[in-house]
């Protein structure tokens, strides 16, 4: 007889020393001359809401390399004076599970230009539209910002965050 999986409804409830994400990824903030670069994402996991352009890691690509490609896809940019800021694990109560490495950029080259999966919005860094990021984005982002490592746990229902735990 086969155990049905239990489904978590907590951090706790979530063996973290064993967890594997379904999907490792990556986000990306571009921040120059105090303002940062976000979408509105037009489609997929988050479609409609604001947050960094990023998405899943191909076969045989690096983070790093990940990151670049998702940017170039979605803005049609290239990022520069890239820099790994931290981690953030994420567990669906649905059972999918995310890995996202967060990077930031100091500039780049092109013209962010909207594409089919994202439009380009610039921000102050102090008027961050939080309201229509996700949950997770209010706990973590602002440490970022700040020069801090901002990795963490965090157990979603669809849009609704349930928990989470900073490292």
């Amino acid at each position: 007889m086969i155990t049905p999986l239990k489904t978590p409804l907590s951090l706790a409830d979530i063996d973290w020393s064993a967890w594997q994400a379904k999907d490792p990824a990556t986000l990306t903030f571009v921040i120059k001359n105090k303002k940062i670069l976000l979408i509105r994402k037009k489609r997929g996991l988050g479609a409609g809401k604001i947050n960094g352009p990023g998405g899943r890691q191909e076969p045989g690509e690096t983070m790093l390399e990940c990151a670049v490609r998702e940017v170039q896809e979605e803005l049609c940019i290239t990022p520069l004076n890239m820099q790994h800021r931290g981690e953030c694990r994420f567990q669906f109560v649905d059972g999918y599970s995310l890995h996202v490495h967060l990077f930031t950029a100091s500039d780049y080259e092109g013209t962010p230009t909207e594409t089919d999966e994202a439009i380009p919005l610039w921000f102050d860094l102090e008027a961050i539209p939080y309201k229509e990021m996700w949950e997770d984005d209010k706990v973590w982002l602002p440490l970022m910002l700040q020069g801090k490592a901002c990795s963490g746990r965090y157990l979603f229902d669809n849009d609704t965050m349930l928990g989470y735990q900073l490292e």
